[in-house]
């Protein structure tokens, strides 16, 4: 990899800057590629944008740039990207500092910030050395999550359609997921999302073995009609919106309960009644309770130390259950070795109070349980 230090001046910087959106940006008379396949969506806050300009304004050295060329002499960013636009946001116009456009500036500040000469690390060398170094400088910042890394590597033209579908806000994906799903598509949260849930479907180990398995297809239609037959499976179960669906994971749920049959209305009246349950503590493990039964989902609240003192004085260290574990009913246990049991059970109408709190012993409380 050869890399060598450049200055570039903002006012050549912006000659040529246009975003496009899904189409891309370019700046410096369109010889830069400033968001290339690898590199994520713009992602600053109004804070951070006004950062930039504010270190601009006052002459400090903003952070080191890199540019990587290509063969046929044109650039793309490597690392900087956030920072450009910002810059090339506000010289056209795009948002005020401190309300003040740049447009309204002082002829000698607009030349002062034309005239700032950003430190720009220029480097070249092949694809995989460009995407290692890539890497490497992903240190500091907005890092970039998993999903962005692995679509610096598996760039092409499924990636760019399922981005399509996945990465816009207020894209398909936003749409037909409402109230169901959670996370940015910008960050790609929601593009791994549903990666996550095709890899379960085709029991691949990883993410990346779907994308490598289909990089070299033109569209991600397998994928989205997979998205899409989750969420309408969900829809269809539970249509009551509540926040807590949005921290259910659905890809799970569906492969092993969408060919159950399911009656929605008597799963609602289930779920109604435990949002209600004072001793239900995880209201979004409901929706996998109402399925598999399994109490663990729920987070049924937990006795008080003083409901648990006050049982094992009670009971004066005795294992109030032995025949789980078959010990000896009269051996004594000190306080860190017993656990906290309901005498009724949660399931049949019990509460986390102290007259329906008793103390076994680890071993029974353990094998209790997994009965």
């Amino acid at each position: 990899m050869k890399i060598e230090p450049r200055n570039v001046k903002i006012r050549d910087l912006v000659v040529g800057y246009e975003d496009n959106g899904e189409g891309g940006v370019t700046a410096l008379t369109k010889r830069l590629d400033v968001r290339p396949p690898y590199q994520r969506e713009f992602v600053y806050k109004d804070k951070q944008r006004n950062a930039v300009i504010e270190t601009i304004i006052n002459g400090f050295p903003l952070n080191v740039m890199y540019f990587a060329v290509r063969e046929d002499g044109t650039e793309e960013v490597m690392d900087g990207q956030q920072r450009i636009i910002s810059i090339c946001q506000y010289v056209s116009g795009d948002f005020s500092h401190l309300d003040k456009s740049f447009s309204n500036l002082a002829s000698d500040i607009q030349s002062k910030i034309l005239d700032y000469e950003l430190l720009v690390y220029h480097c070249e060398g092949t694809p995989s050395e460009k995407l290692e170094w890539f890497r490497v400088i992903n240190i500091a910042g907005e890092r970039l999550t998993d999903q962005e890394l692995r679509n610096a590597v598996y760039h092409g033209p499924w990636l760019t359609d399922a981005k399509k579908w996945f990465s816009r806000t207020g894209g398909p994906a936003i749409s037909e997921g409402d109230g169901y799903i959670n996370g940015s598509p910008i960050r790609q949260e929601i593009l791994e999302m549903a990666l996550e849930w095709i890899c379960a479907r085709d029991a691949l180990p990883r993410v990346e073995t779907y994308m490598d398995l289909n990089r070299g297809k033109t569209n991600a239609s397998e994928l989205w009609n997979h998205f899409s037959q989750v969420i309408n499976w969900a829809k269809t179960t539970f249509p009551v919106i509540r926040r807590e669906l949005k921290s259910v994971k659905w890809g799970d749920l569906f492969l092993e309960f969408s060919d159950d049959v399911l009656d929605p209305d008597l799963l609602e009246a289930r779920i109604k009644s435990l949002m209600v349950d004072e001793e239900v503590t995880s209201k979004s493990g409901i929706y996998n309770y109402v399925l598999d039964g399994k109490e663990r989902h729920l987070s049924i609240r937990a006795f008080s130390d003083k409901s648990k003192t006050e049982a094992f004085e009670r009971q004066k260290g005795i294992c109030a259950n032995p025949s789980y574990s078959g010990h000896d009913v009269n051996d004594v246990f000190p306080f860190e070795k017993m656990e906290a049991d309901h005498i009724t059970p949660w399931s049949q109408g019990g509460k986390s109070t102290s007259e329906n709190c008793q103390m076994l012993c680890q071993e029974c409380n353990r094998r209790k349980g997994s009965i």
